[in-house]
């Protein structure tokens, strides 16, 4: 199902306008807590109400302010699972999952229907619990049968993992992708973790103060995300504003540092993925004091302070397996930055 939005919905003090087209596959839209990714998903779902703009669904027209077309949520049959899953907490599971089977079916077609969608997601034997009876990975499965069964033309996803512990999601992570290749048509997936979305996704889409600041597939998202908030948001953590000196050099100002790449047009911001710093000489080599190092479960953080930077300047960090900075540690070390591998970033 091919599926096309372009709209604009004013709050006050905040205004979502978002453009985007995806048709078949799983498009992720990443950003930080409130710039409007819920919001997208409602307003396709006929819960929220665009100021204008169209939405359309495999050639049908869900919403056009011009042509005063705004269908109801139930006349869209798209599938939307919010945050925290929305169970009736006095239905058991298979009730609320015949909640979702109840349109255009018979009794006995839609007592089937509920039944085999039970047993697809591993919850037959949880059929009359009650959704308080159930694990956190339970309720997602459930929330997720009860839109499946109903057959939609379009999966939505809100943060489908956020009420989740850490131990629990690698499984529901990969029961849900499984639930996805099966589903076969759009799915739209709203998350602001990037490990999660490039799992999940095929195509991202980051959105910044209700904008979309860049779409693509998933690894040319995430290897020029283009935009300050994009970089921070797929993961890196050294970003330094510039003073562009010519064509092919550029002051680090947060750094203190001279750069060599070739800058292209409104490049205003570098950024230097951890795992992007290279030891020994290379381009863009500098003699650099240890500030500090940081020990993470499976790998070290080291803090450099390039020896020529000012002492008020942005430590840059670097993440490499813990044997190998045991095998070179020292208080002042050299590395070099491929110009390849600084990230350039506007706005």
């Amino acid at each position: 199902m091919a599926l096309t939005v372009d709209i604009v919905k004013r709050f006050k003090g905040f205004t979502l306008q978002v453009s985007f087209t995806q048709d078949g596959g799983t498009l992720a839209l990443l950003g930080a807590s409130g710039c409007g990714k819920s919001m997208t998903l409602r307003c396709i779902a006929g819960i929220e109400k665009p100021d204008r703009g169209r939405i359309l669904l495999d050639g049908e027209t869900l919403f056009d302010s011009e042509r005063h077309i705004n269908l109801s949520p139930q006349a869209r049959r798209v599938g939307l699972m919010f945050q925290r899953y929305a169970l009736f907490p006095q239905m058991t599971v298979w009730q609320n999952v015949r909640c979702g089977a109840m349109r255009g079916r018979t009794g006995e077609a839609r007592e089937r229907a509920v039944g085999e969608t039970l047993e697809r997601l591993g919850l037959s034997a949880l059929a009359d619990r009650l959704p308080a009876q159930l694990s956190g990975g339970q309720q997602q499965r459930v929330a997720l049968a009860r839109i499946l069964v109903s057959k939609p033309r379009l999966l939505m996803l809100d943060e489908p993992f956020s009420a989740l512990d850490s131990h629990l999601r690698f499984r529901t992570e990969e029961e849900t992708r499984r639930e996805i290749r099966a589903f076969g048509g759009t799915v739209l997936l709203v998350s602001h973790d990037r490990d999660e979305i490039f799992r999940m996704a095929d195509r991202v889409a980051i959105l910044d103060a209700g904008r979309v600041r860049a779409i693509g597939p998933r690894d040319e998202v995430f290897a020029d995300p283009g935009s300050r908030a994009g970089c921070l948001l797929t993961g890196c953590k050294n970003l330094s504003a510039i003073r562009r000196i010519d064509g092919n050099h550029a002051e680090a100002l947060d750094w203190g540092i001279p750069l060599e790449l070739a800058l292209r047009e409104g490049t205003d911001a570098l950024g230097l993925r951890m795992h992007s710093v290279r030891p020994g000489v290379g381009e863009n080599t500098f003699r650099c004091r240890v500030a500090d190092v940081v020990e993470n479960p499976f790998s070290f953080t080291v803090m450099l302070r390039p020896v020529a930077a000012p002492e008020n300047s942005v430590p840059i960090g670097w993440e490499l397996p813990k044997d190998e900075w045991r095998a070179m540690a020292a208080r002042e070390i050299t590395v070099h930055f491929p110009a390849g591998e600084l990230l350039q970033l506007k706005g």
